[in-house]
């Protein structure tokens, strides 16, 4: 889930730290799709050694997209995901010795309570959705409205994307298909290790990845500059990242664009939402009417994430003089993440003075920098918390507690304030009267053809009625009229509460602005008095043990799995008092949930349908010894905040000993299928006929060396662990069976794969968190502080676009403006009424006229382009323009790629079905037979 706002924050505050990836996009030649070939160099100018894949961010958005239609069922969810795969390796590529794609498992309890709490959300939300949206459908026909008729779809429940579902389990039988697939087929992946981890594998996705990365880079012969690449959506990925410690590290991530428009689920128009929607008949717009209210579809971009940018920030932030001690970067890096975590996770609530959107970390940053000095040390080492050196920076947050909440509620004030002028402002300058119909205003250059007005005597009768109405109104807003028109004797009109320019806040009742703040907060939200001592230090207690326990499970991994935060709330910083002798040990041995049992703790009844029948009865039977664990309706506490979703689902705890005591008496109703989704499972390393690796698994099936053997670690890119037979195993030369209908099995299949297991280490083994001796500091981005001193030349500083530093800038020259501005289609160019306009300046004078050139100049005018920087066309940056013969046409940037003797020919793929998957021979006899 991340921290919300963090990333946002993070991305303004340090924006270099972004690249926008470069994406070399399919082509389609008579018809056939060309995929990309994913061997050739990596148009984004950069080599990643491994690439991870946290595939929580890829399933959701596979499965239910916001920004285009969803698939109708669970095979084109697969594809999907599939084609999602693609993209990422294809932006990714080369070189990549390991690629690592880790579904969500079962999870830490600490991580199930949020869990919980989301799936509970998302089923009320979801029903609540649904009956909103019937019963504004009854209102509009009962007035005679037009809707188009309500789809009979079965609703997609996101809850089913949870370790032990059959959805999950057919996940994973599918990704292991399409590693087969892209091992056999895809010249990129020819020596790529592949490492599966799925759903029957314990841990959080991210979190496994960590976990696999320490452990190589305790390995003596791991590469201390190896360029790890992670996938993922969230934003503690980003913090993840910094406490590996490498060097070279880059996180990929969607764009996130916000406010994309959606159509209303009523009438599938757009410009309003379902609770505004009126039951209008749509009215024709222009000639192609028919794509009017079509949602554009359009592919999510990609951007980079360089840590290696957010380190030099960070050392510039972090770096203090005349310190009792040495000063270490790696250790201020470990302590400013460590802060990170008063500001919420997905263990622990944030403290309720620090706020990320309120420059909380700044805060902590600043507080942290003035007592570091009086801490004589950091906060922290390896994972391992100095309780001591806390309590001096939380007592001084504490200080300045009563301050925060008095400018929080100036600064709400004021917003308000701002807000209101703002509406009343244009409710005053909004005009009072806007002509509809064949009067109505239009955009300049929308309208296709002039039209004829018809009856404009009637239409000027209606205005000047309309006119004379208003004036009469607003001479006294609040005089009544009668029939005829008007004013009347008996007063006014009562004001409506939707007229009114304040909205209806939320009850506040802990009022931390004032005082007496502390006691109302712990009445309100523990039912206990403030001064209650042993309560509040119970409290400070385990939020102390949840901020050792979450930086445990950062730098070494699970420190327990039942441990859990069994509060809704956070205590003050301002309580930290005496936390020094707080215990931060917890217990070893303990084990994670089985994936049944943790989908009877995070589920809610609703989505009782993806668990036994018997199991799904403990949910809704009133007799039930847990029912209590599963309310219909629960309350949700804003806790200061506006919308629901920001606030605290008050849920009641799951009992874990009541829970496994209840299981027991319907764990023998299980059947095969389901005891097999219910064990614990691990990872699986496929590779192709081509790696080195490949005989020496083959090998071990041939003799059913049933014993784990070691990794020879030159075969295999330096990547050590344990290799066992896989009972499930993909073998050369044996079909493997394609789970999805529309997708052809692989009847020459040349992969193989085996059961992985990473290095083994003692229980109070301790991963060192730092840089590894050999590693090499990448080359400075941002502008050194003392350029203008040091260059005497005068030189100006050149940003880095891009991970390559000897990029240089696209520019256009004066003729090329000319050029385009005269040659352009008029319905390519700008929006607007000039749309062939050119940039002013483009030429000696803004008044010169553009020269009339003929359009065989523009392949000599642009062929110096980089293309991923100007139109981003099919040519990636490294290919080299073919010499020519004098006289020769020239080349354009798409017919060399296409003259590329390197390139994919298109009679190789004439049996690719749907999403460029190989297709059954019955569906292509069936898709001739339609043609």
């Amino acid at each position: 889930m991340g921290v919300p706002a963090f990333f946002r924050w993070l991305s303004r505050k340090y924006p270099s730290i972004i690249v926008n990836c470069v994406e070399e996009k399919a082509k389609e030649c008579n018809g056939v799709k060309v995929p990309v070939d994913t061997s050739k160099p990596n148009p984004n100018e950069v080599e990643f050694d491994n690439l991870y894949l946290d595939m929580n961010g890829i399933i959701h958005p596979c499965t239910h997209p916001e920004d285009k239609p969803a698939p109708k069922n669970e095979d084109e969810m697969m594809v999907a995901i599939f084609e999602y795969i693609d993209r990422i390796f294809n932006i990714d590529r080369r070189d990549c010795p390991g690629a690592k794609g880790d579904p969500s498992s079962p999870a830490p309890r600490a991580k199930m309570n949020q869990q919980r709490s989301r799936r509970f959300r998302a089923s009320k939300e979801g029903m609540e959705a649904a009956e909103e949206k019937q019963k504004i459908r009854q209102e509009i026909l009962a007035k005679g409205g037009f809707l188009p008729p309500e789809e009979v779809k079965e609703r997609f429940d996101s809850n089913c994307i949870t370790p032990g579902t059959e959805f999950m389990d057919n996940l994973a039988k599918c990704l292991r298909y399409y590693i087969a697939d892209r091992l056999n087929s895809d010249p990129g992946w020819k020596n790529l290790t592949v490492i599966l981890s799925d759903a029957s594998a314990p841990g959080e996705g991210e979190h496994k990845i960590m976990d696999y990365i320490r452990r190589q880079r305790a390995q003596p012969n791991h590469d201390p500059n190896t360029h790890h690449c992670l996938c993922g959506a969230d934003a503690d990925l980003i913090m993840l990242g910094l406490a590996t410690h490498e060097p070279n590290f880059t996180i990929i991530r969607e764009e996130f664009k916000p406010n994309k428009p959606k159509p209303c689920a009523l009438c599938n128009q757009m410009g309003h939402e379902v609770k505004d929607c009126q039951g209008l008949p749509r009215e024709k717009q222009g000639k192609h009417d028919q794509f009017a209210d079509t949602l554009p579809i359009s592919e999510q971009e990609f951007i980079f994430i360089r840590l290696c940018v957010l380190r030099e920030y960070l050392e510039r932030e972090l770096t203090m003089a005349s310190l009792p001690f040495t000063f270490d970067f790696e250790r201020s890096v470990d302590d400013w993440v460590f802060m990170c975590f008063f500001v919420g996770n997905d263990f622990l609530p944030h403290l309720p003075s620090l706020e990320i959107r309120e420059g909380a970390i700044d805060r902590l940053v600043n507080i942290y920098k003035n007592v570091v000095h009086k801490t004589g040390g950091y906060l922290t080492e390896s994972g391992f918390v100095n309780l001591q050196r806390v309590q001096m920076i939380m007592l001084a947050v504490g200080e300045v507690e009563d301050s925060i909440f008095k400018k929080r509620k100036d600064d709400d004030d004021n917003f308000k304030r701002r807000q209101k002028e703002k509406r009343k402002r244009l409710k005053r300058d909004q005009p009072s009267f806007i002509p509809g119909g064949q009067f109505s205003p239009q955009a300049l250059g929308n309208r296709s053809s002039p039209q004829a007005i018809c009856n404009p005597r009637q239409a000027a009768f209606e205005m000047r009625m309309h006119d004379r109405q208003n004036s009469t109104t607003s001479a006294s807003p609040n005089t009544s009229l009668t029939p005829d028109g008007s004013p009347s004797l008996g007063g006014g009109i009562k004001r409506k509460p939707e007229d009114s320019d304040s909205e209806p806040e939320p009850e506040d009742n802990i009022r931390l602005w004032e005082t007496g703040w502390k006691q109302r907060y712990y009445k309100n939200k523990f039912d206990v008095d403030a001064s209650d001592e042993k309560f509040r230090r119970k409290v400070v207690q385990s939020y102390v043990e949840g901020l050792c326990w979450v930086l445990r499970y950062y730098y070494q991994g699970c420190a327990s799995w039942n441990w859990y935060y069994p509060f809704h709330y956070a205590p003050f910083a301002s309580d930290f008092e005496g936390i020094a002798d707080m215990p931060s040990d917890f217990e070893k041995g303990s084990k994670p949930f089985k994936p049944l049992e943790q989908l009877m703790g995070v589920f809610p009844a609703a989505s009782g349908n993806f668990l036994p029948p018997t199991w799904r009865k403990l949910m809704t039977d009133p007799e039930s010894s847990i029912i209590d664990f599963y309310p219909e309706d629960f309350a949700i506490d804003l806790n200061g905040k506006k919308y629901a979703w920001q606030g605290v689902a008050l849920l009641p705890f799951v009992d874990e000993r009541r829970l496994r005591a209840a299981l027991e008496e319907v764990y023998p109703d299980l059947t095969p299928e389901e005891s097999r989704r219910n064990s614990l499972g691990g990872d699986v390393l496929f590779v192709g006929k081509h790696h080195p690796l490949c005989d020496f698994i083959v090998e071990q099936y041939k003799t059913k060396n049933t014993e784990a053997v070691d990794i020879p670690p030159e075969l295999c890119h330096g990547i050590q662990g344990k290799l066992t037979l896989n009972d499930n195993a993909v073998l050369p030369d044996q079909v493997v069976q394609s789970p999805v209908p529309m997708l052809r099995d692989l009847t020459q299949n040349s992969a193989v794969s085996i059961s992985f297991k990473d290095p083994q280490f003692a229980e109070d083994f301790i991963f060192k968190a730092t840089v590894l001796p050999g590693a090499k500091k990448p080359a400075p981005v941002l502008k050194p502080g003392d350029w203008e001193k040091n260059n005497n030349d005068g030189r100006p500083w050149r940003p880095q676009l891009g991970f390559n530093r000897d990029r240089k800038p696209v520019h256009l020259d004066q003729s090329a403006f000319r050029t385009l501005g005269h040659t352009m289609p008029r319905d390519r160019g700008m929006p607007g009424m000039y749309p062939n306009a050119m940039p002013l300046g483009a030429y000696g004078s803004p008044y010169a006229r553009p020269l009339m050139g003929s359009q065989q100049q523009i392949p000599k005018l642009l062929s110096n382009l980089r293309p991923q920087e100007s139109w981003r066309g099919p040519t990636p940056l490294f290919q080299q323009t073919p010499q020519r013969t004098a006289g020769a046409a020239p080349l354009l940037a798409w017919n060399r790629m296409l003259q590329s003797p390197n390139q994919f020919q298109p009679a190789q793929y004439q049996g690719l079905g749907p999403m460029g998957y190989p297709q059954r021979p019955e569906d292509r006899m069936d898709r001739g037979r339609q043609v």
